[in-house]
């Protein structure tokens, strides 16, 4: 702690550089003796109490960061100038000021708009609420201005229109709302704007990039109306574009430009028109093209193939219609969306040369003839929608060469005719099957009764006949759909033994036999399969309303590293240097799908890194989709007990994470060891119990959509030094979207997981309520679940149980006075 510093013998002291230095307790107020300091960093501690008034008596301040820690309260008026013409006391000097990712709370002061030398003020990440004050318009150097992830209302005063020399503006994830004020027009100076996830409406400022320096734009997820601003497509700086999910107005072949260095270009859901034009293969470094749910027509120009970064383009849910050219084989796409618009033709032959495409859908179009042989060489497939069109001629064997496709196949709806192929049984990894509505025949393969991933499968309306098979699926409680077909026969209920006649003469409802309706586990309801058979929304989904950074953070292969925090000192090099390459000494854990290693820097720092195995191919593709979800969540979380994620790498055998470096271990361990039990008192049990609580809270009900853990155990719960609780572990974790399914395959650890999932598959916060249960218990009792549940059946029904013969016996059972405080 600071306490035990004397403050008093250090009078010239001008620099006091304390960061991540596991400091604890409250800031003492003596620090405000040290009257000629410049520069204060507090920031990346364990930090808690409010700020000591005393700081208002560092008038020479020109740093002060306390940023990442506990801090609460609110910030007093007291803390800055009274804004007469020479104030005594205040952060008078200061220039930067840095109070982000705290508990601090309450309205932002007027007064610091008297801080009249500020250049940065960064709040990022806190509790704000009320109003932007419109005083900070006198703090006229002011270059960066950050407010993001509050809680703040109101409009933004125009008084901000007279920071002239500001350059990075972040207002996102907040209420603000209101129109933004035409003084915007006046910040010549803006490289980064974000808008993105309030409630504004009116227009866009016409003049937003005036300057032609802007580089980073983002107004996603508002209610934005009029057209997209004129001086975006003569705005060549631009690097990433975001205006999803508003209402503007424009021509896709009129409103932009060529954007030479742009990157990632976002305006779906919109009301865009008009036609793509060549302009778009003009921009050499696009790697994400998204303009779906607008009215965009005509063809698509063949120049968006010649694209060699771009990864995902999606253009669903528009107008297009013509061909898909042929040039498409020359891409590199990880994604393409080309659903709901009104394509014609044959499926291009050179789709097969998509060798890293992982997501193709092309449903709901007018596509016609046979489907290419080549969809067979896409090795990386995990989806493929082709449903909705006018395909005819057998369904290709070689989709049985598409070894890791997982989420879904669906050929549903089209006029495929003969045989199921065979060789579908070799989609090992398969979870969703869906080739009703065709004019399939003959029987149905045994090997797909061999197919143990498959949850959900739909044959229905088909021409199919002969025995069902036995086992996988159709012996099991999942959704099946064999109606409407001819003659099929077999050991399932609905359908008639193999060995009695389907028909009868003169029974009146033989004439229904092609209206047998399977459905296994009817709680389910008829809707079952069309719920199902959307998994495999993939990552990089933007969501709404969440604490997080708005950014979307791509980390695909082509841009191996990101990082963040401690201003890039921890780069790629140095993780391995730290841990010799990942040498088994420095191993503090092992899991399923990696290890953990403790990396400690050459500056001092001390990082968690998890690692993906990558000891095969087979695993290959399973250890992508769990690094690219956690990576996804976490950069979309943040909490005090959520354990934070620094950076991450993926680049040729090294996929990481880079995580804070927990001294405690995690829970289970400690509740294990006696001696480390004992460190748990009570008042620490309560407390761990109480953060649990907390994350979950902030997962289930703030974040845009539900995250559900779907693990929540023990060995999940990490512990600081201080032995403060932190939840980790999301590589199963997953959003409840509105219109995503809620059924999933099991995950959790048994003996936590809610009963109901082993046969439901349906995926609520009740879930992890019920593991959160399952895990206070074992914090009181210092019993794993399976000492709990043997427990629980050696007391009879009438026995009476003494709450202190359940406590755990390692600790002395709280006094009454104790439990009252708690």
């Amino acid at each position: 702690t600071l306490h035990n510093l004397n403050f008093s013998v250090f009078p010239n002291l001008l620099r006091l550089d304390l960061k991540v230095n596991s400091l604890s307790d409250f800031i003492p107020q003596n620090i405000g003796v040290l009257s000629n300091l410049q520069f204060l960093d507090l920031s990346e501690n364990y930090l808690i109490g409010t700020l000591p008034l005393s700081i208002a008596n560092l008038t020479q301040v020109f740093e002060l960061d306390v940023s990442r820690n506990n801090i609460s309260g609110v910030l007093d008026p007291t803390l800055f100038p009274d804004g007469s013409h020479t104030p005594k006391t205040g952060l008078i000097g200061i220039r930067n000021l840095l109070f982000q990712d705290t508990l601090l709370g309450g309205t932002i002061p007027n007064e610091i708009g008297n801080i009249r030398n500020l250049t940065l003020l960064a709040l990022d990440g806190n509790y704000f609420h009320g109003p932007i004050p419109s005083s900070l318009g006198n703090c006229t150097h002011l270059s960066i201005l950050r407010m993001p992830q509050n809680q703040l209302s109101g409009p933004i005063p125009p008084s901000i229109g007279k920071l002239t020399n500001l350059t990075d503006v972040r207002f996102f994830s907040n209420n603000l709302n209101g129109s933004v004020p035409q003084e915007f027009g006046n910040l010549s100076s803006l490289i980064v704007l974000h808008l993105a996830e309030n409630n504004f409406v009116g227009e866009l400022p016409p003049e937003v990039c005036k300057s032609g320096k802007l580089v980073n734009f983002s107004a996603a997820f508002n209610s934005f109306t009029g057209p997209i601003p004129r001086s975006l497509r003569d705005c060549p700086s631009l690097y990433r574009v975001r205006l999803e999910y508003n209402m503007l107005t424009g021509f896709a072949d009129q409103d932009f430009g060529v954007y030479p260095n742009l990157t990632y270009m976002d305006f779906s859901y919109n009301r865009v028109e008009g036609n793509l034009t060549a302009n778009w293969g003009a921009c050499k470094n696009l790697q994400y093209l998204s303009m779906a749910g607008n009215g965009v027509s005509g063809n698509i120009p063949s120049e968006i193939f010649q694209l060699e970064q771009l990864q995902e383009l999606d253009l669903s849910s528009n107008q297009l219609s013509g061909e898909i050219p042929p040039q498409i084989g020359n891409s590199t796409l990880y994604e393409l969306n080309l659903s709901e618009n009104k394509f014609s033709g044959m499926v291009p032959a050179e789709i097969g040369k998509l060798s890293n495409l992982r997501s193709l859908d092309l449903s709901m179009n007018m596509l016609l003839g046979p489907i290419p042989n080549q969809i067979g060489e896409l090795s990386n497939l995990q989806n493929l929608n082709l449903s909705n069109n006018k395909f005819i001629g057998t369904i290709p064997y070689q989709i049985g060469n598409l070894a890791d496709l997982q989420y879904f196949l669906d050929l549903s709806y089209n006029s495929l005719s003969g045989d199921i192929p065979s060789d579908l049984g070799r989609l090992s990894n398969l979870i969703t099957l869906n080739i009703s509505h065709n004019n399939l025949s003959g029987s149905i393969p045994h090997s797909l009764g061999e197919l143990l991933s498959l949850s959900v499968i739909n044959l229905s309306n088909n021409n199919l006949e002969g025995p069902v098979p036995n086992g996988g699926i159709f012996n099991s409680s999942y959704p099946l759909d064999l109606s409407n077909n001819k003659d099929l026969c077999g050991n399932i209920q609905g359908l008639q033994p193999c060995n009695v006649s389907l028909t009868k003469p003169g029974d009146g409802g033989s004439s229904n036999k092609n209206k047998v309706v399977i459905l296994i586990g009817a709680s389910l309801g008829g809707a079952f399969f069309i719920s199902l058979v959307l998994v495999g929304i993939f990552f990089f989904i933007y969501k709404r309303k969440s604490r997080a950074p708005s950014q979307r953070n791509s980390f695909s292969r082509p841009n191996p590293f990101s990082i963040w925090f401690f201003n890039g000192r921890v780069v790629y090099r140095d993780i391995i240097e730290a841990t010799k390459n990942f040498d088994s000494q420095y191993c503090i854990g092992e899991g399923a799908l990696g290890k953990v290693y403790k990396a400690e820097m050459s500056g001092g720092e001390v990082f968690a890194v998890k690692k993906f195995k990558c000891d095969s191919e087979n695993f290959d593709m399973e250890r992508i989709k769990s690094f690219e979800n956690e990576v996804e969540i976490m950069t979309e979380t943040r909490h005090r007990n959520i354990v934070k994620l620094y950076g991450f790498c993926s680049q040729g055998m090294h996929t990481f994470l880079i995580y804070e470096y927990m001294e405690g271990g995690n829970l289970a361990e400690m509740l294990r060891d006696d001696k480390g039990a004992l460190k748990l008192n009570w008042h620490k049990r309560v407390d761990i119990i109480k953060s649990v609580a907390s994350a979950l809270s902030y997962m289930h009900h703030e974040c845009a959509s539900p995250l559900i853990h779907r693990d929540i155990s023990s060995k999940n719960i990490l512990l600081s030094f201080d032995l403060s609780a932190h939840v980790s572990d999301f590589g199963t974790a997953r959003f409840l979207k509105p219109d995503s399914p809620i059924w999933t395959s099991f995950a959790g650890t048994y003996g936590y997981a809610a009963p109901e999932l082993a046969y439901t598959m349906a995926v609520t916060e009740k879930c992890d309520v019920f593991s959160f249960g399952v895990l206070a218990l074992e914090v009181l009792t210092g019993k794993h679940p399976g000492e709990l549940v043997s427990y629980i059946q050696s007391c009879s029904d009438e026995q009476k149980v003494n709450m202190k013969e359940i406590l755990d016996p390692r600790v002395l059972a709280p006094s009454k006075k104790h439990v009252l405080k708690q």
